[in-house]
């Protein structure tokens, strides 16, 4: 691909938009890049306010017209304009039928599942790459589960990922979790395999796979673990990460398992955080959730720089072998759902506009709606740990 731009940030004038958009220009200013949106007022005050000097591309998430137009003159099209259910299905047919390489952040898994059986097949024939989930939703857990399979002899029976980290919500995930409650998924968009092609789940895997996480010691790592609030869309990204690995990269296995959880040093935190996941849980699918959501954030609302630089995330991960355990760990400084999202998603978007396809999984004529271990690989690890994120091996046990 040749186009005018290399990367188009739609969504510019949301609060990861704007992130996403400072970052690219400061750290990378040889990209060609514009900032795409509806309300071209908002978008100028955004290059205003950030000394930003590419261009303002306007597109509406309604116009498919405006959406053709955009996607002709990108190579890739990053979309931080969520809730994707609502706003992301055009765009992303738009990419498909314009020839344009996508990234998205979401982790709406339900919406995924209908572009996939719209689409894959599609992208797949232009050698296009569609990647979803190129944030915290779901990059710790795809791509540590694909460092940690690709790091080990032998073959895997299970991993299982822990997550800790430190960070506040936006106005914009906000609303993306009260608006899902409202949203009418395809058949299966919720069931534990949702995402991965048809024929491609053994029955071990069905026994095996239970994502109703128990508050219980993980010996082996030396703490606690419990329900993690990510855990239903990135379980699911992992998933149909090792069904299509038999394509891309060492294959995880027939009978491959993953569950994941948030993890705790300590008994007391494992037990109060729970609880506290699963009353929010209830509050957003009750009808209560019209009357708490006026004292949440607003789109565009979010942390502030310095709880963004305060904010980590850990992600741990115990691979079963015949061997044993391996443990391993991928982790980064700074507010995992807005620092580190935006910079991740924008380093996905470079593997697609900047780095030699040959070197992606698969090779350049590799495609379809894909996952970011499946579609990236070594070549997202490579850039994040050139930004600071950590990949290692922190024990093994027998």
């Amino acid at each position: 691909m040749n186009k005018k731009f290399q990367i188009i940030i739609f969504g510019a004038s949301g609060f990861t938009g704007e992130l996403c958009a400072n970052y690219l220009s400061k750290t990378y200013p040889e990209v060609s890049f514009a900032i795409a949106g509806r309300n071209k007022e908002k978008l100028k005050k955004i290059k205003s306010q950030n000394n930003l000097s590419c261009p303002v591309v306007i597109a509406d998430s309604f116009d498919r017209a405006s959406l053709n137009a955009m996607c002709k003159q990108a190579n890739v099209i990053l979309s931080t304009a969520g809730p994707y259910h609502k706003y992301g299905s055009h765009l992303l047919s738009a990419c498909v039928e314009n020839d344009c390489h996508y990234i998205d952040i979401t982790g709406e898994s339900f919406w995924v599942k209908e572009q996939i059986e719209k689409h894959h097949d599609a992208a797949k024939a232009k050698s296009l790459r569609i990647i979803n989930a190129c944030g915290f939703d779901s990059v710790p857990s795809d791509l540590g589960v694909f460092f940690a399979v690709n790091s080990v002899k032998g073959d895997v029976q299970s991993v299982e990922g822990f997550h800790s980290w430190k960070g506040e919500a936006s106005g914009g995930t906000i609303e993306t979790m009260f608006s899902s409650a409202d949203a009418k998924p395809v058949k299966g968009g919720m069931g534990k395999f949702s995402l991965n092609p048809k024929n491609s789940v053994s029955d071990k895997q069905k026994r095996n796979t239970n994502d109703k996480i128990k508050i219980r010691q993980v010996s082996q790592l030396g703490g606690w673990t419990g329900p993690f609030v990510m855990a239903l869309p990135n379980t699911r990204v992992v998933r149909r990460s090792a069904a299509l690995s038999k394509k891309s990269g060492k294959y995880y296995g027939e009978d491959f398992v993953y569950h994941e959880g948030a993890f705790y040093s300590r008994r007391g935190p494992a037990w109060k955080v729970s609880i506290m996941t699963v009353l929010l849980g209830a509050f957003i699918f009750s009808p209560l959730r019209k009357f708490i959501r006026p004292f949440f954030r607003k789109p565009g609302q979010g942390p502030s720089q310095e709880a963004m630089d305060a904010g980590f995330f850990k992600s741990k991960f115990l691979v079963k072998t015949n061997d044993g355990f391996s443990a391993f760990e991928m982790a980064a400084s700074g507010d995992p759902g807005y620092k580190m999202t935006s910079r991740m998603a924008v380093e996905s978007a470079l593997c697609l506009s900047i780095e030699d396809p040959e070197t992606l999984p698969g090779g350049k004529s590799f495609g379809g709606l894909l996952t970011p271990s499946i579609g990236l690989g070594d070549v997202l690890i490579k850039r994040l740990k050139n930004i600071g994120v950590t990949f290692k091996k922190i024990k093994t046990v027998a």
